[in-house]
């Protein structure tokens, strides 16, 4: 704990000249005398404890004036500022979201399992600034970069499909997220890019997006979503929704060369636990760490001195009320 003005505590020597001021007044005091044959009667003192209570109220007065004084002097503490280590990496998730990624090969399905999974590597990266990139179609930016996990939170919840032309256009969505943080002046700057189709719409071409993120310095995770061979996928029949099998198709080859080219790496994922697994492997693999200094965190105490003394003025009043006005 620390003053903030210390040269106020020169005001305590009030308190100190009153309590000098009441002690030589009870000494100087003097009483009436009586002469008597003998001091027999009077050789035992019997002062009364009730009548020695009545200094009570002015020590508590006294207590009260130093307790405001220190007040004002404004008691602070504060933390010590230690060096602390913060990941320094910026992290844009380009997230597939046409109408394949309602196939049921996952639990519930596609999209939704890649959704509840990237919001728990949102968690646990609480240091780092993230962004959302949805793909279909076309592209566009769900949630710019942030360090707000409980805003990114909301709008990966709010992903979905069939809000954008149908289609997947992967060099569209990888070269918006290249756009989200081109600027950055972040340590490390990564793109995961999470499909489970083939480029097949979009202006921009996989391989310009790819060179555009070379130029930047920027990695590129790439997820192949979806099982081997056929997966059940709702498909919509003059009787209503009926669950079919179609066909798989997952550009590989193309996934693993923007990964290479970019000095990332290229993951498949079947199944919700292997999805979960990739996102882990990504969170211990990305660990570029920068020394930050802390601030100091400041916190007032005067307050709880001027409850204190405003306690001992209250004591003070009910002593006078309740006990020296009826007993002394």
């Amino acid at each position: 704990m620390f003053l903030e003005y210390p040269k106020l505590l020169w005001l305590l020597i009030v308190p100190a000249l009153l309590v000098a001021h009441y002690v030589y007044q009870e000494l100087a005091q003097r009483h009436p005398h009586l002469r008597v044959s003998t001091s027999t009667p009077w050789l035992v003192k019997k002062t009364s404890v009730v009548t020695s209570l009545r200094h009570i109220p002015f020590a508590f007065r006294i207590i009260a004036l130093t307790l405001i004084i220190v007040a004002m002097a404004r008691p602070r503490s504060s933390e010590v500022i230690e060096k602390v280590d913060a990941e320094g990496i910026d992290i844009v998730m380009a997230m597939d979201v046409s109408t394949s990624m309602l196939a049921r090969d996952f639990t519930p399905d596609r999209i939704s399992a890649s959704k509840d999974i990237a919001i728990e590597f949102i968690a646990q990266r609480p240091t780092d600034r993230m962004g959302i990139v949805v793909f279909a179609g076309e592209s566009y930016t769900q949630c710019p970069l942030t360090t707000d996990r409980a805003a990114l939170i909301n709008m990966m919840k709010e992903v979905e499909t069939g809000l954008i032309d149908d289609g997947t256009a992967i060099g569209n969505g990888l070269a918006t997220a290249i756009a989200r943080m081109k600027d950055s002046d972040a340590k490390s700057r990564v793109v995961i890019l999470l499909t489970d189709g083939v480029n097949n719409s979009g202006e921009m071409s996989p391989q310009m997006a790819v060179e555009i993120a070379k130029t930047y310095g920027i990695r590129v995770y790439t997820i192949g979503v979806g099982r081997e061979g056929m997966a059940p996928y709702p498909v919509m029949t003059p009787w209503g929704v009926e669950i079919k099998n179609l066909e798989v198709e997952i550009d590989e080859d193309l996934l693993k060369h923007i990964a290479d080219e970019t000095g990332g790496r290229y993951f498949r994922a079947n199944d919700n636990t292997k999805l979960a697994e990739i996102y882990n492997e990504i969170n211990q693999m990305e660990k570029a760490r920068t020394t930050v200094d802390s601030f100091p965190v400041y916190k007032e105490l005067f307050g709880k001195y001027a409850l204190w003394a405003l306690l001992a003025l209250l004591a003070e009043l009910i002593f006078n009320w309740f006990v020296i006005r009826r007993f002394v």
